[in-house]
């Protein structure tokens, strides 16, 4: 029997903050989650994401990834896609406990409850890993005191791609901070679009005909008088559903002037 591998250490650079690896949870063959111990420095808000990397040939290798974990936690979670080739995530994907990771010493963002209005309903809607911030903000008692109704709408594309789902579908019973809450407030809408699913449209379509809105209190559309709406996926989901929310009469937010929706403009290309 052979010992397990030395932790991976890294130089340290006074840039970033180093960070330890505590867990790794592989979903299946091109997704995963990891945790890291929280520097005792480190202060930010459920939603908003922070550089992640490792050392590279000349300088770190970096990139934003959302925080996963509510702004309490006492450890930072994220949650990734593996690219074989990709510079970093070729080498994330790798880790193991113990290693160590640099992490950027501010996070930012403007998937925050501070930018947003006040309202009734709040409507989180994720395409693949764009469901890492919404994990920190189901999991934020602050949230389920601002919106009557919390709503995280996950879409992917096989079913084996729905990181949390057993969670989420039991309504957040085993966390200690908001399972009340949740239990009454919380909303969970899955949908795969290339396998068999009981939710195989995507989300517009959902949106369109009120699928999205089963067993949710309130009408089955969205109204910018009272429902608001978080976005983060893909360019092309992101764009899409910001026009179209738009044409509603929804207005975009940021930290500085809250709105009816908002998106992450770090992410969209």
């Amino acid at each position: 029997m052979t010992d397990a591998r030395a932790p991976a250490l890294i130089p340290e650079n006074p840039a970033f903050l180093s960070a330890k690896v505590t867990w790794v949870r592989h979903w299946n063959e091109h997704l995963f989650s990891f945790a890291v111990e929280r520097p005792a420095s480190f202060r930010f808000r459920s939603g908003e994401f922070v550089m992640i990397g490792l050392p590279g040939d000349k300088k770190p290798l970096m990139r934003a990834y959302s925080i996963a974990s509510p702004h309490y936690a006492e450890e930072l979670e994220f949650l990734s896609i593996k690219v074989e080739d990709g510079p970093l995530t070729s080498k994330l994907q790798r880790i193991e406990p113990g290693d160590e990771l640099y992490m950027g010493k501010k996070p930012t963002g403007t998937l925050v409850l501070d930018a947003l209005l006040g309202g009734k309903r709040l409507f989180m809607l994720s395409t693949g890993t764009g469901l890492a911030p919404f994990l920190s903000l189901m999991r934020d008692p602050d949230v389920y005191s601002a919106y009557e109704q919390v709503v995280v709408a996950h879409s992917v594309r096989r079913v084996c791609d729905l990181a949390y789902q057993g969670e989420m579908e039991g309504r957040l019973a085993e966390d200690p901070l908001v399972a009340d809450e949740a239990g009454a407030q919380f909303h969970y809408v899955p949908t795969v679009t290339r396998e068999a699913f009981r939710n195989a449209q995507r989300l517009p379509a959902m949106i369109a005909d009120g699928s999205l809105f089963a067993g949710i209190d309130g009408a089955a559309k969205l109204d910018p008088e009272t429902d608001r709406v978080m976005l983060c996926g893909s360019t092309e989901m992101i764009r899409d559903f910001a026009r179209d929310l738009e044409g509603l009469g929804f207005v975009e937010g940021s930290n500085a002037n809250p709105g009816s929706f908002v998106i992450e403009r770090a992410f969209v290309g």
